[in-house]
């Protein structure tokens, strides 16, 4: 793939020939399709089939009849399952939906399998999965030479030193509204023209409450998020802030700018995504209504832009946005997340793991809210991060998110204990 249009901020941002000369649609392999992303890019590909083509699809395995659809409406090649026991649902689900004689997609089931599809023919991978194990797919699209959409947050939070040794230029371009933000508000100015980066939040379902306020909180309350659709641990991480800190740390590492460059600011609107301040006093911002299309339709298909991914701001109506800073006492993840990128290592995949862990354990009744982010601190604490000289490896990551996992459900545990039960 050759480098035509380099951005001048993202070290690895995609780059491709010029749209205006692509011949047919691209070609597009989907992770993570029966999730919120991966529907939403479906929506983008059966809206637009002379830009784009699928040619496989992966799922977890949870939702079997969903991805048999999705199969049979966009005629994919191969259909890959994480959980090898859904492999025989979704075969039947296949033939349920496709006429006599008509060949069945490929299946492929396992741990392995989003990886395998990763690395197959096509010209971009959107890798819409949730949580670190979006890790390995992401590797291995990049050291497949594909352009790699990345809505996977965890797997370059968790390997950060991995995936920017193999991805090459004109690889990555981000799909985080707020990322794909920066990106597009970057290309205003010189990089030693950059004061800061300015990541918007919503504040979730529970901005303005204080610390105190926050320690009764349900898992229903914590779900209900007032402007975005998102999967239960990507809601929790945005009710906790937590999602947030992560959105930081991938900042840091997509453009190189330092944390104490990096400004989070609470805008429950949502209709900013983020900003970019120039040394000269000016604030370049990229606004649309909060719709996950517009920033995935541009993944897919960068540099082009395509027409009417998603509706565009109605300035014929009064509008008013507001910005308030963060409440760091009460959602202190974003500073923890700060300090976890600078510890740099495996303290990321740290933080990311254990989160996930903390968050399993809420919504089952184990931790209070706030003991969300209070046990990912005390796990973190307990992490030795090794030397900044040290080449991390997959194998140190996985070693050390299983460590995390471990020591975040037994604190977990011992927090749901009673008082009486815990002196014992």
């Amino acid at each position: 793939m050759t480098d035509s249009l380099a951005h001048p901020h993202l070290r690895f941002t995609p780059v491709s020939a010029d749209p205006d000369a692509q011949h047919g649609p691209r070609d597009i392999v989907i992770l993570g399709s029966t999730g919120s992303i991966g529907t939403q890019a479906i929506d983008i590909v059966q809206r637009n089939p002379d830009r784009f083509r699928v040619t496989a699809l992966s799922a977890a395995g949870g939702r079997v009849e969903l991805l048999a659809e999705q199969a049979h409406q966009l005629r994919v090649g191969t259909v890959a399952v994480a959980r090898e026991e859904a492999a025989p649902a979704l075969r039947e689900a296949l033939r349920a939906r496709y006429g006599a004689g008509e060949p069945l997609p490929e299946i492929l089931a396992g741990p392995d399998a989003a990886t395998d599809l990763a690395a197959s023919p096509c010209h971009t991978v959107l890798n819409g999965i949730t949580g670190s194990i979006g890790l390995a797919p992401t590797l291995a699209a990049l050291k497949a030479g594909r352009v790699l959409a990345l809505a996977n947050k965890e797997s370059l939070i968790a390997g950060g030193p991995l995936v920017k040794a193999v991805a090459a230029p004109g690889q990555i371009v981000p799909v985080d509204s707020e990322h794909s933000a920066l990106f597009q508000a970057l290309t205003g100015g010189a990089r030693q023209e950059v004061r800061k980066l300015v990541v918007t939040a919503s504040g979730g379902p529970f901005r303005g409450r204080s610390r105190a306020e926050l320690a009764g909180v349900t898992p229903e309350q914590a779900l209900a998020h007032p402007t975005w659709s998102m999967g239960p641990v990507v809601t929790i991480n945005s009710a906790t802030l937590v999602n947030k800190g992560l959105e930081v740390i991938e900042a840091h590492l997509l453009f190189d700018v330092p944390f104490a460059q990096i400004e989070v600011v609470v805008h429950p609107q949502s209709y900013i995504h983020s900003m970019v301040e120039f040394t000269d006093g000016s604030t370049l911002a990229q606004a649309s209504p909060p719709d996950m299309r517009m920033p995935i339709a541009l993944g897919m298909s960068w540099p082009a832009r395509v027409p009417d991914a998603a509706p565009g701001v109605d300035w014929t109506t009064a509008r008013t946005w507001e910005f308030f800073p963060l409440d760091e006492k009460a959602f202190p993840s974003v500073p923890l997340a700060c300090h976890v990128g600078d510890l740099g290592g495996t303290a990321p995949a740290v933080f990311n793991a254990a989160n996930e862990e903390c968050v399993d354990a809420f919504l089952h009744g184990g931790l209070p809210f706030t003991g969300i982010v209070d046990t990912v601190a005390e796990v973190v604490a307990e992490h030795e991060v090794p030397g900044r000289g040290t080449s991390l490896t997959v194998a140190d990551v996985l070693e050390a998110e299983t460590w995390a996992r471990a020591r975040a459900r037994e604190l977990a545990a011992r927090a749901a204990r009673t008082p009486s039960e815990a002196r014992a």
